[in-house]
């Protein structure tokens, strides 16, 4: 019996504990709610838009306002916007002077091509003077042997009629005793002349031999 009493004791204190929070649930919670959905669909149908509204009256609250800034962006924003230009003022610098390094790079490439082409034109022509140097020295060989095998005193007037210098490259280049036996049958003063100019040309060069 007592045990029953001591139930019913327990169940009323729970009941009663109950009562405040049931009285906020059914008499302030349900009604407000009620009254916003209310003011939701009414505001709706009149064309208000009650977001933007709450929005524009917060910006005139200082309290939300200090709470909520309205369009300032974040630190965290500003510091990427300032490194993203940052970074793109870099980048534009770094183009200017690759294509400086460009030009510098093809104006090199240009003069070493004129340089090229300029190298290539002097030793054709080097080659060409070597050629030609190997075809006189042939040819004057071929001449000298034509008067070495000649009688001198064939080879005498004929190289008499020559100019000094055509003679002088003949005489210098045969053999001695073949030089002595065709200015014997020279005339003296040709001879002479011939052997003076002959004595100066290989003191020259023996001069400009070192």
């Amino acid at each position: 019996m007592v045990k029953k009493q001591m139930n019913n004791e327990v169940t009323e204190n729970e009941i009663e504990q109950k009562k405040p929070f049931q009285w906020f649930v059914f008499v302030i919670l349900i009604p407000l709610l009620f009254a916003i959905a209310v003011a939701l669909i009414v505001s709706t149908f009149a064309g208000i838009n009650v977001f933007s509204a709450a929005k524009d009256l917060s910006g005139k609250l200082p309290f939300v306002s200090s709470v909520f800034p309205k369009n300032a962006p974040s630190t965290a924003n500003k510091k990427a916007a300032n490194d993203l230009i940052s970074l793109q003022a870099q980048v534009k610098d770094d183009e200017a002077k690759i294509s400086q390094l460009q030009a510098k790079l093809q104006s090199k490439d240009q003069e070493i091509q004129k340089a090229q082409l300029e190298n290539n034109r002097l030793q054709q022509q080097i080659d060409s003077l070597n050629a030609s140097q190997k075809e006189s020295k042939r040819a004057l060989s071929d001449l000298v042997t034509t008067y070495e095998t000649m009688s001198p005193k064939k080879a005498a007037p004929i190289i008499a009629k020559m100019t000094d210098a055509e003679a002088l490259k003949i005489l210098s280049s045969v053999k001695p005793e073949i030089l002595a036996s065709i200015m014997e049958n020279m005339d003296p003063a040709q001879a002479a002349r011939f052997t003076e100019r002959l004595t100066n040309q290989n003191a020259a060069s023996q001069k400009s031999t070192p």
